[in-house]
């Protein structure tokens, strides 16, 4: 008993301590790629159907400067007003397109390197309402909420980067919406941020903002830490004029570009699950020539992003386990076009964290991780459909990703990990169990990921502790965040110049700053 008491009591110690970066369980980019929905012959055929979407169907609604540029570098602009792209003409976008991106932070320990199948976890979303469990109740959100959000997030280990997940409902105008979007993110964390713009006119101003917090347009181009989500198509294969020209304003500017394609299955994309990626495909790669007759190289991350219907309603249900496999079949696509890919998984139908939202989470998560998707958004806080945004849910919803970050790492194989030496002293050494030994000691931090909500306690110590809940545990942690940590990678030099200039929505109070 003593040597189980005391094996117990230096397990304990070890969980308490801090982990050094090298021994942690996880980190940004493990690897994935294991799980393989589609069989070779099945993306030949997809890609296949891709291009002769591209080259057959083509796309509705192209700017002057899209057809000017896309035709330049071979496109077709048919008698029909449709754009399309010969197989040629893709494949040599393909062939200028950027790989092994970094998506810079403020903060450059938190840059993001996306390549092959190293996989990442972000929010996004444009929900117009929070979700407060507590109160069982909705509101609008506000530009506070998405601030709040931001610092949340730059505590939570697990998500790596922070776009936008709320509409700000409390600003008038549409600049003033889009400028604050980003202020309340930029200030919020040091983490890559992902924002979008309605119009050319905000983004040029929003730039010369960041182009102020980053000391200088060259320092901006130098490590660009926004990118911009760009809905450049309206599925099915139709251009967003004014998203286009905001995504030509992006290129010149140095911001990379999240290439978006967000149709629905059964509704704006084929409800036959091939059908989806297909087109999906077919629209991001249509974007991808586009971007690369503007300026060759730039940098993008390819957004195959379908959702699915309920068929029985038409409603969106984006926590139905054909997201999750959608998802992994588009990641499986981007490895084999080998370029920088993002999908969007996570999201749950339910109102409020529950079982509902653990599971939806848990089930359309996996798949994309364990398929390479190198951004995987939405992942984290987002209900009802991606109408809801839920602050407390991004600390549970943490754990909920470092778990699946763990499957994503596997198992390693090697001498020291078979254990023939544990088992033999283990077993020929009279003791007969493994929770005291040398190498159970060694690798408790290094091998296993311990959720920081999560209660794995007995009933009777449950009960002990005053029966706590998940739920409750999580708004105490969100309470001490926003009442304390207030972020000052901006300085205060910096934020006066900014609120100066442009009409900035929360007080300095509001930032910590007053």
């Amino acid at each position: 008993m003593a040597r189980r008491s005391g094996g117990r009591e230096a397990r304990k110690a070890l969980r308490s301590a801090p982990l050094a970066e090298a021994t942690k369980p996880v980190h940004p980019g493990e690897r994935g790629g294991h799980y393989r929905p589609l069989t070779e012959s099945g993306i030949v055929a997809i890609n296949d159907n891709v291009f002769r979407i591209l080259a057959e169907v083509g796309f509705n609604d192209a700017t002057p400067h899209c057809i000017e540029t896309c035709t330049a570098v071979g496109a077709i602009m048919g008698n029909d007003g449709r754009l399309r792209m010969p197989r040629d003409v893709v494949e040599n976008a393909l062939d200028l397109a950027a790989r092994n991106l970094t998506l810079h932070a403020q903060d450059p320990k938190y840059d993001l390197h996306l390549s092959g199948s190293r996989v990442h976890f972000s929010t996004a979303g444009a929900a117009v309402m929070i979700a407060e469990p507590l109160k069982n109740s909705y509101r609008d959100s506000t530009a506070q909420d998405l601030y709040d959000m931001a610092r949340i997030v730059d505590n939570c280990e697990h998500i790596h980067m922070f776009q936008r997940m709320c509409v700000l409902r409390d600003v008038g105008n549409t600049y003033e919406m889009d400028l604050n979007t980003t202020y309340c993110s930029v200030s919020g964390t040091s983490k890559h941020v992902g924002a979008s713009w309605a119009n050319t006119d905000n983004l040029s101003k929003t730039l010369e903002m960041l182009h102020i917090i980053a000391g200088g347009e060259d320092k901006w181009r130098a490590r660009p830490f926004v990118s911009q989500s760009n809905c450049f198509v309206v599925p099915p294969m139709k251009f967003a004029q004014d998203a286009l020209e905001c995504l030509r304003v992006a290129v010149e500017g140095g911001m990379p570009v999240l290439l978006l394609s967000a149709g629905q299955a059964g509704a704006t994309t084929p409800a036959c699950l091939a059908g989806a990626v297909s087109q999906a495909w077919a629209e991001v790669l249509g974007g991808l020539v586009y971007l690369n007759a503007i300026k060759p190289g730039a940098p993008a991350i390819l957004g195959a992003w379908p959702f699915v219907s309920d068929l029985r309603t038409g409603a969106m249900s984006g926590g139905s386990p054909e997201q999750g496999l959608l998802s992994a079949a588009c990641a499986q696509m981007g490895l084999y076009y080998d370029l920088p890919f993002g999908t969007a998984c996570g999201m749950s139908d339910s109102k409020f964290p529950d079982y509902q939202a653990g599971a939806e989470r848990a089930y359309t998560l996996v798949p994309p991780a364990l398929s390479g998707a190198n951004l995987i958004y939405e992942a984290a806080g987002m209900y009802a459909s991606l109408l809801g945004a839920c602050p407390e849910s991004l600390l549970l919803d943490n754990d909920v990703l470092g778990a699946v970050m763990r499957i994503t790492r596997g198992i390693e194989i090697n001498e020291e990990t078979l254990s023939f030496e544990n088992v033999s002293d283990t077993c020929l050494g009279g003791t007969g169990h493994y929770l005291g030994s040398d190498q159970t000691l060694a690798v408790m931090q290094s091998e296993y990921i311990y959720p920081e909500f999560a209660d794995r306690s007995s009933p009777n110590v449950w009960q002990q502790a005053g029966k706590p809940v998940l739920l409750h545990k999580a708004v105490a942690r969100r309470d001490e965040i926003l009442a304390t940590y207030f972020p000052k990678h901006i300085s205060d030099e910096t934020d006066r110049k900014i609120r100066e200039q442009f009409p900035i929505a929360l007080t300095p109070q509001a930032t910590g700053r007053g």
